[in-house]
């Protein structure tokens, strides 16, 4: 983690007053004490930060964007289907990916000093532990997170667990999900999590089901075993292959779309490096 912490650092300006205040330029923007920049209106930025008299200007909506030096509320969002049982490209199951992803995410918000709370659950439940500061917080978090996914039974509802998210408080967070690279399919969840949050995605990205050497493929979906003639014909392994692709790109740009940063990742391996530049991309 102290690799983790070298290669990538929140920006900082100064460290705020109050016992309560993190130590952090935000990652959030908003109405806060620092004016940033004027940029482009996307969808699920906050009406009221237009700036009309730019906007006449430019022929198109502006706003005017503020940097906040506060307490950060940060939440772990995390899907905890058993959809997340099933094994990523490198075989790895998805939900130890996710938990090495949300680790790093979460001791990069720590470390700058945000209150982390975690959102967790299925189609049968979901769950919230209240937001804190502190490593041994997270660590409490990550536990109960890994205990989630060793007892996970039921189907994933991402957005079940969304609208549980944004009931959790009213003040502007920022929401982290972690879930399966199958989402999302419509965009009516995000805009409403993106009206009064900021949210960065985290995929995970499924094994392809012509994957070779392996000896038995369960549909998570339904349950039943997939037969080996079917991963074994190339013409279907094509048929397959493109579909994926399809709805992987829906899901791109229904997430771009809606002004949502987010990152693919197929293995462990894989974590600190695609979270470095997503991140470093959403400073610049």
């Amino acid at each position: 983690m102290a690799l983790v912490r070298a290669r990538l650092e929140l920006p900082t300006v100064r460290r705020a007053v109050g016992h309560t205040d993190g130590h952090h330029s935000s990652i959030l923007t908003g109405h806060g004490i620092d004016f940033d920049d004027q940029v482009d209106y996307r969808p699920g930025d906050d009406v009221s930060s237009i700036d009309w008299k730019s906007s006449a200007r430019a022929g198109h909506p502006i706003i005017r964007r503020f940097e906040r030096e506060s307490d950060v509320f940060t939440q772990l969002v995390l899907d905890t289907g058993r959809d997340m049982l099933a094994a990523a490209p490198s075989r790895e199951r998805k939900s130890d990916i996710a938990l090495w992803a949300s680790d790093v995410l979460a001791y990069l918000g720590s470390h700058r000093g945000d209150r982390l709370g975690l959102v967790w659950g299925d189609a049968g439940a979901n769950h919230a532990l209240p937001a804190r500061h502190g490593r041994d917080h997270v660590e409490f978090l990550l536990a109960s997170a890994e205990r989630a996914y060793e007892n996970a039974s039921a189907p994933s509802d991402v957005a079940g667990l969304l609208a549980r998210a944004v009931t959790v408080t009213r003040q502007r967070s920022l929401m982290i999900l972690v879930t399966d690279e199958a989402w999302p399919k419509d965009s009516d969840m995000i805009r409403r999590v993106r009206s009064r949050h900021e949210l960065f995605a985290v995929r995970i990205g499924d094994m392809p089901m012509t994957e070779g050497g392996v000896d038995q493929m369960v549909d998570i979906g339904t349950g039943e075993i997939v037969p080996a003639y079917v991963r074994g014909d190339r013409v279907l392994a094509r048929h397959v292959q493109h579909q994926r692709e399809g709805a992987a790109e829906t899901a791109r740009r229904l997430l771009q779309d809606c002004g949502v940063h987010h990152a693919t990742i197929s293995s462990s391996d894989e974590v600190v490096p695609l979270l470095v530049d997503v991140l470093r991309r959403r400073r610049g």
